[in-house]
């Protein structure tokens, strides 16, 4: 049996006869040795506590461990930055692992045994309980079996599509660890998701901590979006089943035509995300452009900054689904320790700000548009006047309040001079500091990992977002419906709604200086499409987006032959650099800090001014330094690698040789080996 299993190079769960001991729930359920699929699957109690567990799948805030949680998931992109370079962009440096890496199938397995017999019971009419929570579970078992193929396929493309449960047979396990190509697999994640719509509810009973119709349509739009700019922004390349170099099985793709992919995963991202879209364009959670989302004593002032720093955020209208965190059970985090005492060892970049508009809709290079470079010399705040508040609302500031301390009164301001002391986690690393999902109540700092803030999964301006991008995409205009969603966008945001004044101002060679989102295959986009993703890029800033949305978009080719030079605020002729200016950088006690400059020691504190008047995180040391001339890119670094691992264990004599698995594009099969480029 162990050989059967490691010819699959699956975990051992997807062999066991019963996968109930993936949570000890089921025991309170029934006593261990009576547990037999036949009895367990009939009724509602039993399927609600089988699918229950797969609510963990979801990315939220860690409970433990340094940083700001997901607010802190787009370090390592043009938008934000870490104190070390992301592995993304030094090439070479990143390597085929030893193990299973991007193979796992243990939820697919688990939720494939349920429905072996829970949909029977469910179409004989033999499960006991209310209705509505039958149908609860057997559309979340819908949806977490199309988020764990996501999970992988987002990451490595092509992936086998595990039907049922598998006997113990060597033929059969090797056959069903094939790869299937990636648009198939795309597919299949969307007829799940449109069971999982049919079954669930428009309201969950579990409140906004459940999943809804509405969670399903957004996700839908999300993997349709994906797979169709993937398909037209990669076609061509090896990164898509049936072009030059693509490694998988040309009998897969009988009746293949990529452009007739391509417009069907852009209309059914159109169809998806109109649903969520109508019903929340007119009813967007308001935004007052209060830099302070809270003011004493914890009031809210601002409802759209409020709703990624509270602890239940199930009255804002456009969040769909969130995790609630709760101290008397032991359900907490520690994001908001950084986020009141330091910077959390992160920062969005000087690239970020600047796409940002005035808010008048012109970009800030364009004339008329009133910015002032000069103001970049008085500090954030000065820097940021007059802009998309979006920006402004989510940067701490120069006065900002980082914490209303023990009595929930006494502001406390937050010091800018983490940008030259603290240890990587609790830098700024590039002066602008992070603010989006900032609370004000000191408890939730102190003694670690006490933080309840929730986490929000979905919310529906994404879909807004989804269907703009996608009628673009497909049809190279604007229709009066992704029009309108725009609009609500940006009057929300406190931006001129007129967006053809901003597509007219926009010169590209201007935002490829800052935004890599400026170009696909390393050619620079019309203007109406990339103001489509600088409304993406601004509006879903520090929530775990960029990185996908950069590889789907094939935006870093730029940057295999040009290196990339990551830069923070102005520092060196400003005031934060004039000791007699009151902005100067102080320590916390008070005293004035100047900048170190000594990179070749390890010893300095900031970038050289002859490098940049602006700050230059990773310029500051030459020590084991790989990106001291910049972020490069490799093509194989847009899909992940799969571990060494799993080409010998899916293999009938463990040989490589004769594996029926592939390796992508790139990349080697040979762990400790790096990519060549293809």
């Amino acid at each position: 049996m162990k050989k059967h299993i490691k010819a699959f190079a699956l975990a051992a769960t997807l062999l066991m006869l019963s996968p109930l001991t993936a949570c000890n729930d089921y025991l309170d359920l029934i006593p261990e040795d009576q547990i037999v699929p036949e009895n367990f699957f009939n009724t509602a109690e039993n399927l609600s506590s089988y699918t229950l567990p797969f609510y963990g799948n979801f990315i939220t805030h860690s409970s433990f461990g340094p940083g700001l949680g997901t607010f802190s998931a787009d370090n390592g992109t043009d938008n934000q930055v870490a104190a070390t370079a992301s592995f993304l962009f030094t090439p070479g440096e990143w390597r085929t692992t030893a193990g299973l890496n991007n193979w796992d199938f243990a939820t697919i397995r688990e939720i494939n045994f349920f429905f072996k017999y829970a949909q029977k019971n469910y179409d004989a009419h033999k499960i006991s309980g209310a209705q509505s929570e039958i149908d609860q579970a057997m559309g979340e078992a819908h949806f977490f079996r199309a988020l764990a193929y996501w999970q992988r396929y987002s990451l490595v493309g092509d992936y086998p599509i595990v039907e049922g449960v598998l006997p113990d047979k060597l033929d059969a396990l090797l056959e069903a660890s094939r790869r299937q190509p990636r648009h198939l697999v795309a597919r299949y994640i969307l007829d799940d998701l449109s069971k999982a719509e049919q079954y669930l509810p428009e309201t969950s009973s579990k409140g906004k901590n459940g999943l809804s119709k509405d969670c399903a349509r957004l996700f839908r739009s999300r993997v349709a979006l994906f797979e169709g700019t993937w398909l037209k922004n990669h076609k061509g390349t090896a990164l898509v089943p049936g072009a030059p170099g693509w490694p998988g099985d040309p009998n897969l793709l009988e009746g293949f035509n990529i452009d007739d992919e391509i417009r069907y995963f852009l209309t059914e991202a159109m169809v998806s995300a109109k649903l969520v879209a109508d019903k929340f364009a007119a009813n967007l959670v308001p935004n007052t452009a209060d830099a302070e989302g809270m003011a004493e004593g914890f009031r809210q002032v601002n409802p759209y900054y409020c709703m990624f720093c509270v602890e239940d955020p199930s009255s804002f209208s456009e969040v769909l689904l969130f995790k609630r965190y709760n101290l008397q059970l032991g359900q907490k985090t520690n994001i908001q320790s950084p986020f009141q005492q330091d910077a959390g060892g992160t920062g969005w970049t000087r690239g970020m700000v600047c796409s940002f508009l005035m808010s008048n809709g012109l970009p800030i290079y364009a004339q008329g548009s009133g910015y002032d470079p000069a103001w970049e010399n008085q500090g954030v705040d000065a820097t940021l006047q007059n802009r998309d508040s979006r920006i402004r609302i989510f940067t701490k500031g120069d006065n900002s309040i980082r914490t209303y301390g023990t009595d929930g009164h006494t502001p406390l301001k937050y010091n800018m001079g983490w940008l030259l002391y603290g240890q990587s986690e609790t830098k700024c690393v590039t002066g602008y500091a992070v603010k989006k999902g900032q609370g004000y109540n000191f408890n939730e700092c102190t003694g670690g990992n006490q933080s309840v803030t929730a986490s929000i999964i979905f919310r529906a301006s994404e879909a807004l977002l989804n269907y703009m991008e996608a009628k673009v995409e497909r049809d190279g205009q604007l229709d009066p419906t992704a029009t309108s969603y725009w609009q609500a966008l940006r009057t929300r945001a406190h931006v001129d709604a007129d967006v053809m004044k901003t597509v007219n101002a926009t010169i590209m060679s201007e935002e490829a200086k800052y935004d890599w989102g400026a170009y696909t295959r390393g050619k620079l986009v019309a203007p109406l499409l990339y103001n489509v993703r600088r409304e993406r890029r601004n509006e879903l800033c520090g929530e775990a987006m960029r990185e996908l949305d950069l590889r789907r978009w094939c935006a870093c080719d730029q940057m295999i032959e040009t290196p990339y030079q990551i830069e923070g605020i102005k520092y060196w002729g400003t005031v934060y650099a004039d000791p007699q200016s009151e902005l100067c950088i102080k320590s916390e006690n008070g005293a004035y800090l100047a900048a170190l400059v000594s990179p070749d020691d390890g010893k300095g504190t900031m970038s050289a001014s002859a490098e940049s008047p602006y700050v230059r995180p990773y310029q500051i040391s030459r020590l084991n330094n790989l990106v001291w001339n910049g972020l490069r890119w490799t093509r194989a670094h847009y899909l992940y690698p799969l571990g060494a691992k799993v080409f010998v264990d899916a293999s009938p004599d463990q040989s490589v040789e004769r594996t029926v698995v592939y390796q992508n594009p790139g990349w080697s099969m040979i762990a400790g080996e790096a990519p060549s480029d293809f």
